[in-house]
C-alpha cells in the first residue's frame, strides 16, 4: 500500500541546497507546496554533510508550508546532486539514505535538463560553482558534455573563471601583468597581501574558487580588459559545449545556473538563437524524476 504523502525534489550543489516541497496522490500525481534553501550538499562535501544540509532544507521547505514534517517514510524524494558521477560516493549516500521511502538520484545536470524543458527534447548548459551540458533528443536518448569536475574540468563554470582570477592576479602581483580594477578588487577580497592570498588559497576549494566569479562577471561589465578575456574565454566553451550537444543547432537550449544568463552577451549569435527561458530548476526537475520513477514502479 503507498503511504507516500509528500514528493521532495533536491538541488544539490556546490554552492547550496535547494529542495521543493510537493504533496502527493496515490497515483503520484502532485501539487508543488514551498521551497527551502540550505548550505552546500555537493557529494564532494561528504556523505553524511550532504545529507544533513538536504534535512536542514526539507525541514525548512515543511515551515514554509506551515505543515508539520511527517516521518521520512511518508516521503519519496529525487535528487539531482553534483558529484553523482563518482559511483563510490553515489554508493555511499544512497546507502547513508536516513529514512526516505524512495530515492531517485542522479546528476544535477539530468534534473535541470527535465526540469527546464519539462521532460520534452532539449539542451541545457548549467553554470554554477560547476559546469554541465546535457541534452535529450527526439529519439529519447541523452547527450553530456562537460561535468568533469574540478579542476581539470568545469569550464565556464564560478570555479573556473574564479581560478582564472587568482591566476591573474598572481600575474599582477609578480609583475608579469599590468593590473587593473578587476586585479585591485579580487586582491582586495582575497585579503590584500600575497602572504593573505597564499593563506586564502590554502584552503580553495570549488566553491571558494567561485565566490570570486561575481567579481569577474561585474568588472567585465565595466569593461575591464583582463575581466572581459575571462569572459570572452569562458563564452568559448559554452559555444564548443553547445556544439557537442547539438551539432544540428536545432534543440532548443536553456542556459541555467547563477551564471547562465550572464553568459549570453560571450555566445556565438548561433548558441544565441537556440536560447529559451528554462521552464523550471533542477529540484523542479527532480520532482518530476521521483514522481516518474513512482508511477513506473521503483527498482526494490
Amino acid at each position: 500500500m503507498n503511504m507516500t504523502t509528500y514528493l521532495i525534489g533536491v538541488d544539490g550543489g556546490g554552492s547550496g541546497t535547494r529542495v521543493r516541497l510537493a504533496s502527493c496522490t496515490p497515483a503520484f500525481d502532485y501539487t508543488e507546496l514551498a521551497e527551502g534553501a540550505a548550505g552546500p550538499s555537493a557529494l564532494s562535501q561528504g556523505v553524511q554533510a550532504a545529507w544533513d544540509a538536504i534535512g536542514a532544507a526539507v525541514a525548512q521547505a515543511f515551515d514554509n508550508a506551515g505543515v508539520a514534517q511527517p516521518a521520512l517514510e511518508d516521503m519519496a524524494i529525487g535528487l539531482g546532486m553534483s558529484g553523482v558521477h563518482n559511483q563510490s560516493w553515489a554508493r555511499a549516500f544512497i546507502e547513508a539514505n536516513p529514512g526516505y521511502t524512495f530515492c531517485a538520484l542522479n546528476n544535477d545536470g539530468y534534473t535541470t535538463l527535465i526540469g527546464a524543458h519539462g521532460g520534452q527534447p532539449g539542451a541545457i548548459i548549467a553554470l554554477g560553482t560547476g559546469s554541465v551540458g546535457q541534452a535529450l533528443l527526439a529519439d529519447g536518448t541523452q547527450r553530456e558534455v562537460g561535468g568533469w569536475g574540478f579542476p581539470s574540468g568545469d569550464e565556464a563554470s564560478g570555479a573556473w573563471l574564479g581560478m582564472a582570477a587568482i591566476n591573474y592576479i598572481q600575474q599582477v602581483i609578480d609583475g608579469r601583468l599590468e593590473g587593473g580594477a578587476l586585479a585591485d578588487a579580487v586582491i582586495a577580497f582575497c585579503g590584500g597581501t600575497r602572504h593573505a592570498i597564499q593563506d586564502w588559497l590554502a584552503g580553495a576549494s570549488a566553491t571558494r574558487f567561485a565566490t570570486l566569479a561575481p567579481l569577474v562577471v561585474q568588472h567585465a561589465d565595466l569593461e575591464d580588459d583582463a575581466a572581459l578575456e575571462i569572459m570572452q574565454s569562458a563564452g568559448y566553451e559554452v559555444d564548443l559545449m553547445a556544439a557537442a550537444l547539438d551539432p544540428d543547432y536545432e534543440l532548443p537550449l536553456a542556459l541555467c545556473g547563477g551564471l547562465g544568463m550572464a553568459m549570453v552577451p560571450y555566445l556565438d549569435p548561433e548558441t544565441v538563437e537556440l536560447i529559451v527561458p528554462a521552464q523550471g530548476d533542477s529540484a523542479a526537475g527532480a520532482l518530476r524524476m521521483i514522481a516518474t520513477q513512482l508511477r513506473e514502479g521503483p527498482a526494490k
